[in-house]
Formats: structure tokens, sequence, C-alpha cells
């Protein structure tokens, strides 16, 4: 119909058009019996006749691509009609996309309802003009390493303003461009919100947490060559025992400790910090992480892909494999331009055996989580017992939903998820310095006689001490020449994703289930497994620890703190909890739940 826009009639008219439109654009809202406190899942669903067509999106079941045109849809719709066996009533399509459109809207609706929680920081970006607490690589600098100011704020302005247009103008110091800054924002259809999801603040820069951060990854560093084997409580390794000896000197250490201490055995095992009461931090050792050898049986198992097997034998770093080490090499990296200088690799590849191959590891990566998966179903690991097809008499489980296909479609999405959720803290909420750039502090005051506020702990340690006389530098020497990826240190994406993945391990597996036949690398020969016979172990435990592995192998790298791992392994964990939460508000079997353990050792159900 055509208007008349002069006409007063034509107004009203196009004005109630409009409204209509408006009205088509605007979600459904499902009244209160639908979302109610009181109303279950099974009734909410079950009301699909209740909803018109108009509730679904416009168009689709009225569109031009119906029976009059033949093809597929006719051929359904027919046998439908033929095949009403015992008089049962057709497939209800209608009822059925009615009934997708109403669980996002459930979903959605119970994302929304978590509250947010407070985003408390360490204070640093605001008590340092200078920036000094905050990460600034890829950005200018000056002589010392502390970031231009005005390349600083065009950072903070992209990220307070949101304008994609505004990303583009942020001042670059060298060729590295900043990973992703806004890939936090996007909207995931599934999940809970970044901005709902609480972490810790991470220690200060001053503090003697963030001290006693350094000094681990200063005997991280200096260990780099020695067997992880030799983590043990009855080692005779020297710098092993040093390190032990050293870290029970510092008065705020938050890594595993037995009876109070730290031991070899523990010795650079992995963490996890949740939230605690008020902007306290909850340490945990999640169950398993201190059993038996410190490398997870998901790090030495071959994977069976298909017709296919990926091998647990890995490309390792040669020793000697340290970089920014020199104050100049040290800031071309800082202002985002290159050392030139490339790692050099062992040509025979074999298991992992040292502190730098986790660290090269962790560095690249492989098909970790996904190769866990296969693992266990070829291992024989039972499903997880509330899986609703563990009893059925007639039916399993498939990509669809329930079985090892449906898992590892989740694990990317999962990936995914976790990742925008850590980079939201990374960007938006903390920007914290990296590891490289607090040795540069020590470096500073030691040789530039500067006064940064670093805590006197870490000055005093035996790390440091050994560091320059091993290295003969004062900064934190790096096992990969490029440093740290150009994105804030917390949280740590890579645990992050291993959070998520493991999760969703524990929650589709049995994690009772004890690992048949493990094995550690042969201390005679790296390329080779021979039994380990000591305390069973669990796929739960040694999930646990193949999350913390991978979180701790990017300290061993040089360029993540504890803290940044331990409280990404926890928010990944959340993540994972919320994508479980929503898919399964989607399944027709009848199902009680996921239920498994969190990092802390508490029992869930999802």
């Amino acid at each position: 119909m055509q208007v008349d826009p002069n006409s007063h009639e034509s107004s009203e008219q196009a004005a109630q058009a409009n409204s209509e439109v408006d009205k088509l654009k605007q979600p459904r809202v499902a009244s209160k019996r639908f979302f109610g406190s009181h109303a279950s899942r099974r009734s909410f669903l079950g009301r699909a006749g209740l909803f018109s067509a108009a509730s679904v999106v416009t168009g689709v079941l009225g569109s031009t691509f119906s029976s009059k045109n033949g093809g597929d849809v006719v051929q359904a719709q027919a046998v439908n009609r033929r095949y009403n066996y015992n008089n049962n009533r057709p497939f209800d399509y209608r009822r059925f996309v009615d009934k997708a459109y109403r669980v996002r809207l459930e979903a959605a609706t119970r994302e929304r309802n978590i509250p947010i929680p407070p985003h408390p920081t360490n204070g640093d970006e605001e008590r340092y003009p200078n920036k000094i607490g905050s990460d600034s690589r890829g950005l200018p600098h000056n002589e010392l390493g502390e970031v231009k100011l005005e390349a600083y704020n065009s950072l903070t302005k992209a990220l307070t303003t949101q304008d994609p247009n505004d990303f583009e103008n942020i001042i670059l110091g060298g060729t590295r461009k900043l990973v992703n800054p806004q890939g936090a924002l996007a909207i995931s259809l599934e999940g809970i919100n970044a901005a709902q999801i609480a972490v810790p603040p991470p220690p200060a820069l001053a503090s003697a947490e963030r001290a006693a951060e350094a000094v681990e990854l200063y005997w991280q560093a200096l260990l780099r060559d020695v067997p992880l084997s030799k983590f043990q409580n009855n080692t005779d390794n020297p710098k092993v025992l040093a390190a032990v000896e050293d870290l029970n000197k510092l008065s705020a250490f938050r890594g595993p400790k037995q009876n109070g201490r730290v031991t070899p055995q523990t010795l650079f095992r992995g963490s996890v910090n949740y939230v605690g009461s008020g902007s306290s931090t909850k340490y945990v050792t999640p169950p398993g992480v201190l059993n038996g050898p410190y490398l997870s049986q998901f790090l030495l198992q071959i994977i069976p892909w298909g017709t296919q097997s990926v091998s647990p034998l890995i490309r390792t770093a040669l020793p000697g494999n340290d970089f920014l080490l020199n104050f100049q090499e040290w800031l071309t990296v800082q202002n985002g331009g290159s050392s030139g200088k490339s790692i050099k690799y062992d040509p025979k590849n074999r298991y992992i055996v040292t502190v730098r191959d986790l660290g090269e590891y962790a560095h690249i990566g492989g098909p970790t989580y996904l190769g866990a998966s296969l693992i266990l179903g070829s291992i024989g690991t039972p499903l997880n017992p509330g899986n609703p097809y563990v009893n059925s008499r007639t039916q399993s489980g498939s990509a669809a939903t329930f079985a090892v296909g449906h898992l590892q479609a989740l694990l990317n999405l999962g990936t995914s998820r976790a990742i925008r959720a850590s980079y939201w803290q990374k960007f938006y909420v903390h920007r914290i310095l990296r590891p490289e750039a607090y040795g540069g502090l020590i470096y500073n005051n030691i040789v530039n006689r500067t006064q940064y506020p670093i805590n006197s702990e870490v000055l005093n340690s035996q790390a440091l001490a050994q560091t320059f006389s091993t290295f003969n530098t004062y900064l934190l020497p790096q096992a990969y020449p490029e440093g740290a990826p150009t994105h804030s240190s917390y949280t740590g994406g890579a645990a992050a994703t291993a959070g998520v993945n493991v999760t969703l391990l524990k929650a589709f597996f049995d994690e009772n289930f004890v690992i048949p036949s493990p094995v550690v690398p042969d201390p005679n020969d790296p390329t080779k497994v021979i039994s380990y016979s000591g305390s069973p172990l669990t796929v739960g435990g040694e999930l646990n620890k193949l999350a913390t592995n991978y979180a701790i192998g990017r300290g061993h790298g040089g360029i993540h703190w504890r803290s940044d791992g331990s409280a990404a392994l926890a928010l990944g964990e959340e993540v994972a909890i919320s994508l479980l939460r929503d898919e399964r508000l989607g399944y027709n079997e009848i199902f009680n739940g996921f239920t498994f353990t969190k990092f802390d050792g508490t029992r869930v159900t999802v």
C-alpha cells in the first residue's frame, strides 16, 4: 500500500505499520509461569502448543519453501502422513521449532539472571602514573623500558570506547600486533558472559606474593634442563634442593606444599585460585596433582585417531635456548620488535622429560584435549555414570548427544569461549605486566639505580643470585625468543583453555576409573617409556594434572605468573559449567545432570 506522507490519516497508518514491525523485531518475553522459580524445566518445555507461530522467527513457517515447491520438504511431510503408526499424530514441525526457540530463550534468561560479581583489581594501574605495574609490551618505551604515556593512553582509550576505529589508532612501537583485544567483546550465544565470572585480584607489583612468584620463575629458568624425574622427595639433585630451600624462605609463596612446606615432590606442581570471602583468594591443590609422576599420563600415551596414531614424542629445544638476556634485546621485544633469534631444536623427537621440554610443549601445543578424549576411549574408560545411555537397553549416544563426538564438539567451542572470558580479564579489567617486564624492573633497580617498588624478598633470593652467576643478567631468562604474547598476563589464556577442556572431559567420563598400565619416560632413553609401579592414578587426578601441567608449563617458558594460570583454571571451569548448563536444556533424554569433581575437590551436578 502506498501512503501519502502529507496525509494525517496516512501518518497514523504509517505509525501503526511501524509499530507492528517493531513488535516483530522485539523478542517475545515469556510469562512468569514459564520462568518462575517454581516451574520445572520439563513442564516448561512441554507447553509447546501454547506458543503461536509469531513467537518463532517471522516468515520461516510461512515461507515459499513449502509443499508447493516439491523436494525434500514435501517428501518428509508426505511420509509423516502416510506412515501414521497406531494413529499417532504426525511429527509436529511447528512444535519442534518453537521448542528450540524457547530453549534458547530460557538459556538466555538464566544466564542473564546470574549476578555480576565485583571485579576488584590490584590497584597498580592507578597507583603508578608511569604504568610500571601494567602491561605495555608492543607499545613504544623509553630507554629504561617505561611506556610512553601517549601510546598507553591510545590503548586505554580504545578499550574504554570499544570503537573499532580507535583500536586502529593504537600507537605501536614495532611490528608486533596486539592479540585480539576486541575478541573479548564478542557476544557468545551460549554460556556465561565474561562480566559474570569473578577472579581474585592478582598480586600487586610491590607485594611479597608477586616477589615469591618471581623467585619461582627464576628457579624455573635455572632448572630448565633438569629432568622432571628429579622432582621427587628422595632426590639428590642440588639445584632442586636449592630451589626448595629458597622457596621455603618466602613469606607469601602460594604453590602446593606438604605439611606446610615446599618439597621436591611439590616443586612446580600446579594449583588453582578461586575467589574467597570478600576480595580474598582461596588457594587449592586439585585432587591427584601431587600423586605419582610430575607429568600427566595424557602427555605420555599414544593418541589413537581413527586409522591413524599421534605419537606423544615431541620436538624439543636444545639446552642453552634462553633469550632476552641482554637489555637491548629485551627492550627491542618490549617495543614490539624482533630479537632476530630463533630456537635451535633437537633433531630427534622424544618424550617430555625436562622442564624445558614441558615449556616448549606449552609454547606450541598439540592435540592435547582432543587427544585425551581419544586416549580415554582407547584405555577402556567408562562414560560418566550419569550418562543416560550407560544403562539403556536399546540405544547408545553419538556425536549428536552423550558420546565422545558430542564432547569433542564442546571442547572446540569451550576453547573459544574460555579465551573470550580470559581476554576480557586481560584487556578490560587487569592489564597486568608480564614476568619479563618485571625482570626489567629488577634489572634497572640493580644496574641503573632506579627505585621501582620491588619487594626485597626477590632481590635477596638465591634464585636471583644464581641467575646472575649462570646467565650474567638480572633479567628473567625466557625460553621463547619472542617472549610473551602481546596481551597482558592475567588471566592466562592457555590455562583457561586447559580449565574448560579438562572440566568437560571430567563431565563426560568416569573420573574414578584407574588408568591401566601407566608409564614414565625411560631415564636412560627419552625416546622410550617404562612402566610406572607406584600408587594408582585415576582419570580425574591425571586430568587435573594435565590442566596444571599445561598452565605451569607457560611459567617454564618464563611468560606467566603462577597466579595467571591458577586463576585461569578456575575461570575455564566456570565457562565449562555454563556451557553444560545451557546444553542440558536442549536434551530430550531423561538426564539428571553432569556430575563431576571440581578443581577444589567439591562434587557438583550441572
